[in-house]
């Protein structure tokens, strides 16, 4: 059994809130179904672990949907991240590909745009819904998020994502941290926290460095004595079904189903999210439309 790959704790005498997640399987699985070219690759890597890493303070059945819609060639990027573990993300062009930028990076912010709006729902179990949204700052994922914590949750704290992509176009890397100030944090601390971030190197280096999660997150915060709370298993894995699809074709009722019969030879429904398609048959078509007529 695969070791937990999400890593929680509290540092600097509960000060602080860690969340650490080596995401590279998640982005691994994520790109190879809607094979993405390297820019839109770590795009769409960076906003699935930043679901992930948001929804580790989720529980139950509550989930986070996450919208970056930009100026940039890429446009938009949606996913969707549960309490459980479960995350599921797509880009609305996924053959996006741009110059690295002078310092040899993927230009992340090119594709997405630097000019856009970050859209955060929150899902309770119960039914409610949250709403959050801000401007970008950057286009670089991480400080938009940071910045969405800061205005719209009032939560001072430190975000880093990072994917790694090799030159055959696989993931190399992938992962991130998040670090949240908690109620009666001392200013000194948060100083001493911010001074100790400006030192470390890339993530990516870090994540190579080392597996072991919290090893990375003493490394990371600078604090020998974190107090680990928990660790959870987090994958790439998509909701729908054909039986949900199926469901949702009952959903157009028996004229329109009759329609596609009449015209289309069948139906044809690709989920955005996992790339996957499922195609009913003329037959299937009309056994549902005969489920769905009175004895």
């Amino acid at each position: 059994m695969k070791q937990p790959n999400l890593f929680i704790a509290l540092a600097y005498g509960n000060q602080c809130r860690v969340v650490i997640v080596n995401s590279l399987d998640t982005v691994k699985e994520a790109t190879t179904r809607h094979q993405t070219r390297p820019t839109a690759s770590a795009a769409l890597g960076r906003t699935l672990t930043a679901g992930l890493l948001l929804a580790s303070s989720l529980k139950g059945h509550d989930k986070y949907t996450i919208r970056l819609s930009g100026t940039g060639p890429i446009k938009e990027i949606v996913v969707d991240a549960h309490a459980s573990g479960l995350v599921r993300g797509y880009v609305s062009d996924p053959y996006v590909e741009l110059m690295p930028k002078a310092n040899g990076k993927l230009d992340v912010s090119g594709a997405i745009g630097t000019t856009g709006l970050l859209t955060v729902v929150k899902h309770i179990e119960d039914g409610l819904d949250f709403t959050g949204q801000t401007p970008f700052v950057s286009g670089e994922i991480a400080e938009d998020f940071t910045h969405y914590l800061l205005t719209s949750e009032q939560i001072p704290s430190a975000m880093a994502l990072g994917v790694l992509v090799n030159t055959d176009e696989t993931i190399r890397q992938a992962g991130g941290y998040l670090i949240q100030a908690l109620p009666g944090v001392r200013e000194e601390t948060l100083i001493d926290l911010e001074t100790h971030l400006k030192t470390l190197p890339n993530l990516t280096y870090l994540l190579e460095e080392t597996h072991d999660l919290e090893t990375l997150a003493k490394r990371i915060t600078g604090d020998e004595h974190l107090h680990p709370l928990e660790t959870r298993h987090t994958m790439f894995q998509c909701t729908c079904s054909r039986q949900r699809t199926e469901e949702t074709l009952r959903l157009l009722g028996v004229d329109e189903l009759q329609s596609m019969i009449n015209d289309q030879q069948g139906a044809d429904v690709h989920c955005n999210f996992c790339n996957a398609h499922y195609h009913f048959t003329d037959q299937e078509l009309h056994d549902i439309i005969v489920r769905l007529q009175p004895n």
